[in-house]
């Protein structure tokens, strides 16, 4: 029977306490705290179980690469920035161009103060990195140190990554000026 405060009957099942009694005789019926949690922890355990899931168990990700130091498995604790970089280099596949970055940055330790005078590295894509000389002379001599550059370069930043060196000489002019350019010999003597 629906008691006056509880229309809805939801709270049938609730024991009624008898105003004239005193509290402390009926706080000494109810369950301790203690065991109430302690069978609210049982009740959430059982159920995690039947789900499949085993309370307590850090499932670690399972890495391909070898081993990795982890912080937190769970990734909430703040980790070291180069532990972090070194992750996404490897994630994105730039740790190779990135190393050949740092070789550019570096060119005159690499190849010594008087040839990165005269040539700078210009692109590297493919294996292959360009090296622009400022004049035709240095360019040949240039030439003529890829044997020893591409050691160095191996050195530097591993071996397989850099597998050719292309030097190029000094670009010439440009003749062509504007949108719209006649085809033609090009620049030629015009006085005579």
């Amino acid at each position: 029977m629906p008691r006056d405060d509880d229309p809805d009957g939801v709270g049938d099942d609730l024991p009624v306490r008898d105003p004239a009694l005193p509290v402390h005789e009926v706080a000494e019926d109810l369950t301790p705290p203690h065991e109430v949690a302690r069978e609210a922890l049982a009740r959430a355990k059982e159920a995690a179980r039947a789900k499949g899931l085993r309370p307590g168990v850090v499932r670690r990700p399972l890495t391909t690469d070898g081993p990795q130091r982890v912080h937190n498995p769970g990734g909430r604790d703040p980790q070291l920035v180069a532990d972090v970089l070194t992750n996404l280099l490897k994630a994105r596949g730039w740790v190779e161009g990135v190393s050949v970055g740092g070789v550019v940055g570096r060119w005159p330790e690499v190849v010594g103060d008087a040839v990165a005078a005269h040539c700078v590295p210009e692109s590297f894509d493919d294996k292959v990195l360009v090296v622009r000389a400022d004049s035709t002379a240095w360019a040949t001599q240039v030439e003529l140190l890829v044997p020893r550059l591409l050691e160095a370069l191996a050195r530097e930043v591993g071996e397989g990554v850099v597998e050719q060196v292309r030097v190029l000489g000094p670009g010439g002019p440009s003749f062509r000026r504007g949108r719209r350019s006649v085809q033609g010999r090009g620049a030629r003597d015009t006085w005579g």
